[in-house]
């Protein structure tokens, strides 16, 4: 790896895959209740945050967000009740005309017969929930961008160690699972074990998990599968982890220098997030484990605003 940032050789691309989920996977979610729309269910969403339509309303939609979720709180629901039949009608009329993925009732509030009429006629889900506004939005918020957020697959193994998610990769056989198992047995957990999912959350957030199929199983050359849950209790396992560190464990070379003090940091690129980037070189006796778990801590330190390199080259030169 370079000092600049750079995609990972893992067979991934650098923008990853955009997703979309339906209408019917939100109202499951939140146990919704289908006012109207019940045949319209399959409706796409493609945007990650809700939307409450104020302006719309009271009739601007230069900017209106037309693909997000539309939240219909107690001001929006109270200001429709003010208007007159025909102010509503046609406020209404007009925001439902641009087809949003559906509209969402906070607070269980009634009265909506004439919303009801509205969305039935354009074939729009309308849902209630008994939740207020406010925490509709923030749940439905980070449930969206979580499932809409772009996303690859990389071949590695992703464990979260005190806390700390950590990429672990290298070549097929370098002994990622084995490492993963020793950190495991040490009261660490494992997240996803050959097939890592990566998530871009937001530009600076990765979050590693699993693709569903490999939940909760480790594969160890020489013993096979073993479920980390049932032989070591749930302690051994969670189902996602913001990766923070990407490592690399690499042969050991002869003649190579392995102990310089590198004090610019390198890193990995996932879909332009930047990861810090270390590789570990593999020789019989080294504890790859207590590397990895050094590394998480040297890292969280770093975070803090102390690294060590830097106090060691102070000592050195001591003004």
């Amino acid at each position: 790896m370079g000092d600049e940032a750079e995609q990972a050789n893992a067979g991934t691309t650098s923008t990853g895959v955009s997703k979309s989920l339906v209408v019917r996977e939100l109202v499951a979610k939140f146990q919704l209740e289908v006012v109207a729309g019940m045949e319209a269910l399959d409706r796409p969403i493609r945007k990650s945050r809700v939307h409450r339509p104020g302006l719309e309303f009271a009739g601007y939609y230069d900017f209106f967000p037309i693909e997000h979720v539309q939240v219909l709180g107690k001001k929006e629901i109270t200001y429709l009740h003010k208007l007159t039949h025909e102010e509503r009608d046609e406020r209404i009329g007009n925001v439902v005309h641009y087809h949003p993925p559906c509209f969402v009732v906070t607070w269980n509030q009634d009265g909506l017969e004439y919303l009801t009429a509205h969305c039935r006629k354009e074939g729009i889900p309308l849902l209630r929930t008994p939740r207020t506004t406010t925490e509709f939005m923030t749940l439905a918020d980070a449930y969206l961008a979580k499932m809409l957020a772009p996303e690859i697959q990389v071949h590695g193994v992703c464990v979260n160690v005190a806390g700390i998610g950590i990429l672990l990769r290298g070549k097929s056989g370098i002994g990622k699972s084995e490492t993963a198992l020793t950190l495991i047995r040490r009261g660490h957990r494992l997240v996803a074990d050959d097939a890592v999912v990566l998530k871009k959350i937001n530009p600076q957030t990765l979050l590693g998990t699993h693709n569903g199929t490999t939940r909760e199983f480790l594969a160890l050359r020489s013993v096979g599968l073993m479920n980390v849950v049932r032989v070591y209790g749930r302690g051994a396992f969670q189902d996602e982890t913001r990766i923070v560190l990407d490592i690399e464990l690499i042969r050991w070379k002869e003649n190579e220098l392995y102990n310089d003090l590198e004090l610019e940091q390198k890193y990995t690129e996932y879909m332009g997030v930047r990861v810090p980037h270390i590789q570990i070189p593999l020789q019989p006796g080294r504890d790859v484990a207590g590397l990895v778990e050094a590394a998480a801590h040297n890292w969280y330190l770093q975070t803090q605003g102390y690294s060590a390199a830097e106090d060691f080259m102070r000592r050195l030169h001591p003004e």
